[in-house]
């Protein structure tokens, strides 16, 4: 195996050197106080691929005040030029696509062919789709007497402070920034702590194309900015994708002054097959639905297999030779369908559920179980894909949000048994659902509890299509025209009495 030395990440700034930038008021810029912060690999323990600005609150408040002293300007701007900006950003991303995806498998650890190279894709297609619904931030008439005129606009709502996760950085950005700008307001990125730089890149393409102040982007720690962020006076929108537990707190801050807000947090989400469900796409779908080739570092991983026990066996073991197929690898190696998890604390948080699963004597470990102990992947925060079966949906490993390889498989045989499992979860964000009986599927589907259900097929989110959670899974959606208009504007109703 070969890993990715360390050395100067270029994002065509204007500092030279291994310190990369963030971004206030369209100029990159170190943090107020000098410091810096490293950025690590996760292919290769220890190894520093470059430094961000560790800033702070000052950071935070010259963020904002750019941001709010750019918003009249940039909300007066015909919705046609904000979509051109946008348009623009996305031809340059998708110029630089190849740039975009190696900067993402080595920030990330995410393999270049199965991960890097998709989310790019994704980020160039939400930048387009929102352009092109631009025009659509718009109100309506209303039927009212003769001497009457009633309407509504939709406004933007001002400073929007998007907070990033780590796993896909660029893709949520794409949920939040062409969606925020398209209907007028002006953004604070807050890149994940672990994996910034490509943000920063993100942030380097859209300054060249966006007024002074209509995009920043911060670097540093979450516990401080995120924080800070959610409690600033200017701060109008808070859209936050992450944790479920770290949600609940920048809730609470943003709650505190009613701030609006949008979350998008954790999932344990069910994967249930029908016996009718099974051909030769199968494996393939339950593959892409896993995210396995994420590492399962994925809030929509469908980690809990629920497989009707006429074909339990038949489905297992085919799926432990697909998984058990997989290269993991250098996440820039093309060979590599799997990666690096992120950094020590999440290798051996989930270092610590495969023990728990080695340790309950009602399950087996149908494949992986345990960490590499030996060869090139002990250089790198690498974990195997591993499926627990004969698992109990009241087990830990079927309850918590693992952000891991891990699969738990639990028989089942009646249907209201297996949408009461799947739903006996306080998180509710995607469901799977594979069956060729469309009376099956379809009443399954509409039965769970979950915002993003798919059938017979695991892919990932597509622009347009709204994408959220019920219950501890957050609020609000994303991706869509939906989200941009409940997410990013508020609603004016003006009342005029015309003379007769």
């Amino acid at each position: 195996m070969e890993f990715v030395q360390s050395g100067a990440v270029d994002t065509h700034s204007t500092f030279t050197g291994p310190d990369q930038p963030m971004w206030i008021n369209g100029e990159p810029v170190a943090s107020v106080t000098g410091e810096w912060r490293d950025v690590q690999n996760p292919a290769r323990r220890g190894t520093v691929i470059t430094r961000v600005p560790a800033s702070g609150v000052e950071d935070v408040n010259l963020a904002v005040a750019a941001a709010k002293a750019a918003f009249p300007a940039w909300r007066s701007t015909h919705f046609s030029e904000r979509a051109r900006a946008l348009l623009q950003i996305a031809d340059e991303i998708e110029a630089r696509a190849d740039d975009f995806a190696r900067l993402t498998s080595l920030d990330t650890g995410n393999a270049l062919r199965t991960q890097a190279r998709p989310e790019v894709t994704s980020l160039v297609s939400l930048f387009r789709y929102f352009a092109g619904v631009a025009g659509e931030v718009k109100g309506v008439t209303l039927p009212a007497g003769d001497n009457q005129l009633q309407y509504t606009r939709r406004e933007p709502l001002g400073v929007v402070a998007a907070i990033l996760p780590w796993n896909s950085p660029l893709m949520i950005a794409g949920f939040k920034v062409p969606a925020a700008l398209a209907a007028g307001n002006t953004v604070v990125l807050k890149a994940a702590d672990d994996a910034p730089l490509t943000i920063l890149l993100l942030a380097a393409v859209c300054n060249q194309f966006l007024p002074k102040g209509v995009l920043n982007a911060l670097t540093g720690r979450g516990s401080l900015i995120g924080s800070a962020l959610a409690d600033h006076p200017d701060v109008d929108k808070v859209s936050f994708t992450g944790s479920t537990e770290v949600g609940r707190t920048v809730a609470r801050q943003a709650g505190q002054r009613l701030a609006h807000m949008s979350l998008e947090l954790g999932g344990k989400n069910p994967n249930i097959v029908f016996p009718d469900g099974v051909d030769d796409q199968l494996l393939d779908g339950l593959l892409l639905a896993s995210r396995f080739t994420r590492q399962g570092q994925s809030c929509t991983a469908g980690s809990r297999l629920f497989l009707h026990e006429d074909i339990y066996d038949e489905v297992l073991g085919s799926l432990v030779d697909k998984l058990g197929s997989l290269t993991v690898g250098d996440p820039l190696d093309e060979a590599s369908d799997m990666g690096a998890v992120i950094n020590q604390k999440q290798f051996d948080a989930i270092d610590g559920y495969l023990v728990e699963g080695r340790e309950n004597k009602e399950m087996t470990v149908a494949l992986g179980g345990t960490a590499p102990s030996d060869g090139p992947l002990t250089e790198g925060y690498y974990h195997l894909p591993t499926i627990f079966s004969g698992g109990r949906n009241d087990f830990r490993l079927a309850r918590e949000e693992i952000f891991g390889p891990v699969l738990v498989a639990i028989p089942w045989k009646d249907v209201d048994d297996v949408v009461r499992m799947a739903n006996d979860s306080h998180y509710g964000l995607a469901a799977f659902v594979w069956s060729h009986n469309l009376d099956n599927a379809l009443n399954t589907a509409h039965r769970l509890e979950a915002g993003w259900v798919q059938v017979n097929q695991g892919g990932g989110q597509v622009a347009g299509q709204s994408y959220g959670g019920y219950k501890q899974s957050g609020m609000g959606r994303e991706a869509s025209l939906e989200g941009m208009l409940e997410g990013f504007t508020q609603i004016k109703q003006v009342n005029v009495r015309l003379r007769a």
